[in-house]
């Protein structure tokens, strides 16, 4: 159990650095498509290292994954360079807590396209993130943030969250670790096709260095410790621990890029990870009284 739960902490805050790691891109001269090429690139040529030690059979995907795989490959593209372009004029932080909007997002767009239905838990829970998210957007507007990189912000949550809806659909029945590989692979080639094969190797140790760290850090390393704690101890648990990745961000921002972390920003981060433990919080103490 124990490690199980340190596999989702780890995994959270590798996904935590992804925000803090483009802020440093950008200060080494990176433009956005060459930093999320060198992300997606590295870190599947990582999984692949890591799927022909561990488990090659994985590695064998039928015509139809591939194909659905591309589709969701092209959304993660479109996801991520909204996130990045965000990064380009807004802090971290506030882009992190932002794009954290997108339980709300899920889950109202699943009662009309999945039938899903809210209960008294799941609008309390709502109502926490939305409150939480008022505070961000409140904290941005008094520091007078940029208009645009809010909109990128909010469109990149926008965006991820059809993307959570179409994975729901698309890869029920998949194995979901062979899914994953296939779509990293898709969106790297995606980026290799926008940004041309040479953006992938920089000459300057440092750029190769950062991309390296992308492909590690928020790619290959968090997937594989998400799956391992989901194997260990399950999605209900992991779900509450992965919460840790805005808290892993607003710390990150704070001490390796300076950025000043305001009350507001922490009593918003406070209400949207309150509003995203309480509903999983719920459901893994259903299923202990079921079990």
């Amino acid at each position: 159990m124990l490690r199980g739960l340190c596999y989702s902490v780890i995994s959270a805050i590798c996904f935590g650095m992804i925000a803090v790691l483009a802020k440093l891109g950008y200060g080494l001269g990176l433009t956005a498509p060459a930093m999320l090429q060198q992300r997606f690139g590295f870190g599947a040529l990582l999984l692949l290292a890591w799927f022909l030690v561990r488990r090659r059979a994985l590695l064998r995907p039928t015509p139809r994954l591939l194909a659905k795989a591309a589709l969701l490959g092209c959304i993660y593209l479109a996801q991520s360079s909204l996130f990045f372009l965000a990064l380009e004029r807004i802090p971290a932080s506030t882009t992190a807590l932002v794009f954290y909007f997108y339980p709300v997002a899920v889950t109202l767009l699943a009662v009309p396209l999945l039938g899903q239905r809210l209960d008294r838990c799941a609008l309390a829970a709502l109502t926490l993130v939305m409150a939480g998210c008022g505070l961000v957007f409140h904290d941005a507007f008094l520091k007078g943030l940029s208009g645009p990189g809010l909109a990128l912000a909010l469109g990149a949550m926008a965006v991820f969250s059809g993307y959570l809806l179409l994975v729901q659909v698309l890869l029920r029945g998949e194995e979901p670790l062979r899914a994953t590989f296939y779509v990293i692979l898709c969106t790297a080639i995606g980026f290799t096709l926008w940004n041309g094969p040479g953006g992938f190797w920089e000459s300057e140790p440092q750029r190769l260095g950062l991309g390296l760290v992308l492909g590690l850090v928020p790619t290959a390393l968090a997937i594989s410790l998400l799956y391992l704690a989901i194997e260990r101890i399950g999605s209900a648990w992991v779900s509450i621990f992965s919460t840790f990745e805005p808290v892993a961000t607003l710390a990150a921002a704070h001490l390796l890029l300076g950025e000043e972390v305001a009350l507001l920003q922490l009593g918003g981060a406070a209400l949207i990870i309150a509003g995203i433990v309480l509903p999983n919080a719920r459901l893994l103490r259903l299923k202990t009284s079921a079990s």
